[in-house]
């Protein structure tokens, strides 16, 4: 129980820390071409939807299963 509760602590400070460095670097569109040395690790827009449809997909799969 203590390394799956490590192994999920860690990815969410892996996340967490992930998030907090993209947050400090420069925006691309912001100064354009001279920001491409500082572009950002993720692209947060996308990681969003994605957890938005597999959060939604897991909610409707809940409904289904629990309804029988």
């Amino acid at each position: 129980m203590q390394t799956f509760l490590g192994m999920i602590l860690g990815a969410l400070l892996l996340v967490c820390g992930v998030y907090i460095y993209d947050s400090m670097q420069t925006s691309s569109v912001a100064n354009g071409e001279v920001a491409i040395a500082n572009r950002t690790i993720v692209n947060w827009d996308v990681a969003k939807a994605d957890w938005d449809l597999l959060r939604d997909r897991a909610h409707k799969d809940w409904v289904r299963i629990s309804s029988k």
